[in-house]
């Protein structure tokens, strides 16, 4: 890491990128504060970084260096250990000020979750050791033109003299861009169940291209990894099919993170309008009022935005807390309400940031629709990132179990 930065978070001290060395860990007072901190100093740049496409190799180091990316590190490995009611806070908070660096560690965290769940004893020393000195982990998970979100072509083949090769090309890699490692979803020999390859950015054979050119989350660089006859050691390969062979909160816990990254674009949205209305808007001469926040139509409007941005905050809070029940005592049945849970928030969380980010404009009027304010960036970020999976397959699982009783199917994406 080259860049060093330096912050005041009240009641923490300061950090700092250290680049060697350990990284602060934070307890859950401290997490949220730092996160907090951090979401202010992002919402300054924010427009102007998605509007020149800026991408924030400064202020992702920053996230490095506060402590918030090791958050879940066991505390047996020397990490706090918090809960994913913790997390999924975080993610919120940081999405409130620039929803694209919020999304940048998603990966980050799902990946130190998949440690926990399958990585040997010297894999975790090693990774979570990573980790704990301001490492970072990226992302080479999807592939385009496959037939579906879970069929994948590449591949771990033997390599002579021991080991395995790497060959395939992944998109959608948001964070391999910013990484110190990347961990990539292959087969392992061809037709083998689905493992997962850690290999470092710079290794031979690994190119990270940013070819990202999304409408919204514009800087979150969730570009093209090829990799072209990747030397991996035994010793780099972790099971991930084994992950979905009994209960497990796996996918919810990624699911409520992206839960949360919607709910922070919604209150952005909503506060940002709050700004322009009470500071730049006129108001519409029939109101007969001398302040458009006045307009008793636009205050009724942004009432009803407040009431949808409060439930989506509620659900999210409720799924994480379910998420974590259900890691304290982890059951087919205790799995299947984490996931329940995770649905209803995505869903609420998808309808939210989209009507929210688009009503702004209703209630801001004309001005607020110039290009030069960014002001859009809140509806085409919602837009983007709501389209990760499809928030009708989240209602459909709840409809299902409402009527009769069945839980979602037992995979990564609910």
């Amino acid at each position: 890491m080259s860049t060093s930065l330096t912050s005041e978070a009240p009641g923490t001290g300061s950090f700092a990128v250290v680049g060697t060395g350990r990284v602060p860990v934070l307890d859950e007072a401290a997490a949220l504060e730092v996160a907090a901190t951090i979401a202010r100093r992002l919402a300054v740049g924010a427009a102007e970084r998605d509007a020149e496409r800026v991408l924030p190799a400064e202020e992702v180091d920053l996230l490095s260096g506060s402590g918030l990316l090791a958050l879940t590190v066991p505390r047996e490995h020397g990490g706090p250990g918090l809960p994913t009611s913790v997390v999924a806070e975080v993610f919120r908070l940081l999405a409130t000020g620039d929803p694209s660096i919020a999304q940048v560690p998603h990966s980050h965290f799902v990946y130190v979750n998949a440690l926990r769940h399958q990585g040997t004893p010297a894999q975790q020393a090693f990774f979570f050791g990573e980790v704990l000195a301001g490492k970072r982990f990226g992302n080479a998970q999807s592939e385009v033109g496959t037939k579906h979100v879970r069929d994948h072509r590449t591949t771990l083949t033997p390599a002579t003299g021991g080991g395995w090769l790497l060959d395939g090309t992944k998109g959608y890699s948001t964070g391999a861009l910013f990484a110190d490692w990347i961990p990539v979803l292959a087969h392992l020999d061809v037709d083998g169940p689905m493992h997962v390859a850690w290999v470092e950015r710079s290794a031979p054979g690994v190119t990270v291209v940013d070819d990202w050119d999304g409408m919204g989350q514009r800087t979150t660089a969730s570009g093209t990894v090829r990799l072209e006859a990747v030397a991996v050691e035994d010793a780099r390969v972790m099971p991930y099919h084994l992950t979905f062979e009994g209960p497990q909160t796996y996918g919810a816990f990624a699911q409520v993170l992206h839960a949360a990254l919607d709910a922070g674009i919604a209150r952005a949205a909503l506060t940002e309008a709050a700004e322009f209305v009470t500071t730049r808007s006129r108001p519409y001469p029939d109101a007969g009022v001398e302040r458009h926040a006045d307009d008793p139509l636009v205050v009724h409007a942004f009432g009803e935005m407040e009431v949808q941005v409060r439930a989506c905050e509620a659900l999210v809070a409720e799924a994480a807390r379910a998420v974590d029940r259900a890691d304290a005592d982890l059951t087919e049945a205790s799995a299947g309400h984490a996931s329940l849970a995770v649905a209803a928030a995505r869903a609420s969380t998808t309808q939210a940031s989209v009507e929210v980010s688009s009503r702004l404009f209703e209630v801001a009027g004309t001005r607020s629709a110039l290009d030069g304010l960014n002001l859009h960036r809140h509806w085409r970020n919602a837009r983007t990132h709501t389209l990760h999976d499809p928030a009708s397959w989240k209602v459909q699982h709840l409809g299902r179990h409402a009527l009769d009783g069945v839980f979602p199917p037992n995979h990564g994406q609910v």
